[in-house]
């Protein structure tokens, strides 16, 4: 593929609130998963195992961890003179300021740069979802159909399609319809929010649609309005692994998944790796007193303690006479002595005192966010301290500095927010 026959504009500016207490402080896509790795760096790793070398990402909601993990791009082979990746936030245009208000505008704004390489396709990625693609094999069938857009697909159950924008196409694979979340599906190819346009064509439909719906949207407004004009509009089959991760139970799923003697998802497969931005780490140390079952263990940690089935980060610290079961333990964490972490989520630089139970109780949804924590998940946000001698229930959500006296008779019970 020509370097600058595509360019990739990479959509990361979401807050995920899905994911409840984990994006609080950092946005879904700079979200660590499989231990070392953020979400970003896979739809980034497809980029450059794709030949796709001028990347655009696009940044609102808590930029910071995202922006200083991408720095300017040298993992990911993107440091390049005169393509590589840049960072795109809002910006002052004339006199006022303009958030990025729907996933169409976020590129409608960004006209000028994508300009500035004058490339005949553009391909849009999301920055939340973990999955291997060769994007040149997409842009192979978008040339072949002679198509204005073409727009990835995969064949999901008919319940879960309800969820998804649905595209309904006739026999060549030409979209004749789309509808987003039908309660009624009438097939179950849905998008994976992966497009290719031809650059000419997206350019102008971003300028008319501007005109029309201050917070354009590809899946409300883009897409239809390529289907209404009868532009050529294909869809792209993908069969292999592809999760989106934007619930706490589809998260921590995907990652214990991991954990399995021949996962699905491959991270250690040589012909399509996935790279991230990490500095050299000292080795991860197993002391004698340590159990280790069915984990996967990043650079740097400590295993003083137990661990049976889970996801260790970089510079994790599990101290002697500590359990961990089940959970997802991010980067910088310290398990004190005698803590008990159990099918929990632990964000990055929390503290978790000792003879501290989490997890622990009946499974009740959460009494004001059942609908992110239902399936006995505890969450623990960034930059969390959880005392000594607590017991936290299932289905809970804490962030902050939090002491003692935060604790009713020293307990959270199961379903209650902690939050300062």
């Amino acid at each position: 593929m020509n370097q600058t026959e595509m360019m990739a504009m990479l959509l990361a500016g979401g807050q995920g609130s899905r994911l409840g207490i984990l994006t609080k402080e950092i946005a879904k896509p700079a979200v660590m998963f499989g231990g070392k790795y953020r979400i970003i760096d896979f739809p980034l790793s497809n980029c450059i195992n794709s030949g796709v070398y001028t990347v655009g990402v696009l940044t609102q909601y808590e930029p910071l961890i995202l922006t200083k993990h991408i720095g300017i791009g040298t993992p990911w082979d993107l440091d390049r003179t005169n393509e590589g990746v840049t960072m795109l936030s809002p910006f002052v245009k004339g006199n006022q300021g303009e958030w990025y208000s729907g996933t169409a505008n976020a590129i409608y704004q960004n006209i000028r740069f994508i300009d500035s390489y004058n490339p005949e396709y553009v391909l849009i990625l999301s920055g939340d979802h973990v999955y291997k693609m060769d994007y040149s094999k997409m842009l192979e069938s978008h040339k072949k159909n002679g198509a204005d857009a073409t727009i990835a697909v995969m064949e999901v159950s008919y319940e879960d399609a309800k969820q998804f924008g649905i595209m309904n196409t006739n026999e060549e694979d030409r979209i004749i319809e789309f509808e987003e979340k039908p309660p009624v599906p009438k097939n179950n190819l849905a998008s994976m929010g992966i497009y290719i346009f031809t650059w000419k064509e997206l350019r102008q439909a971003l300028i008319l649609d501007h005109e029309k719906h201050e917070d354009s949207d590809f899946g409300k407004h883009i897409i239809p309005m390529f289907i209404e004009a009868e532009k050529n509009v294909f869809a792209y089959r993908f069969n292999d692994y592809w999760k989106d991760i934007g619930t706490i139970d589809a998260f921590w799923q995907a990652n214990m998944e991991l954990t399995h003697t021949l996962p699905e998802f491959n991270l250690y497969d040589e012909f399509w790796k996935i790279y991230t931005n990490i500095e050299h780490q000292p080795p991860q140390f197993i002391s004698d007193t340590a159990i280790v079952e069915r984990s996967l263990l990043s650079e740097g940690c400590e295993i003083d303690g137990k661990v049976y089935n889970s996801i260790i980060g970089p510079r994790v610290m599990i101290e002697e006479g500590a359990i961990v079961t089940n959970s997802i333990i991010m980067q910088d964490t310290i398990v004190r002595s005698g803590a008990v972490v159990e099918r929990s989520i632990v964000s990055e630089k929390c503290d978790i005192g000792e003879n501290t139970y989490i997890g622990q109780g009946e499974n009740i949804p959460h009494e004001t966010k059942p609908h992110i924590y239902y399936s006995g998940i505890t969450a623990i946000g960034a930059y969390t301290t959880i005392p000594n001698n607590v017991v936290v229930g299932k289905n809970c959500e804490i962030s902050g500095d939090t002491k003692k006296e935060n604790y009713q008779n020293g307990k959270l019970e199961s379903g209650r927010s902690l939050i300062l």
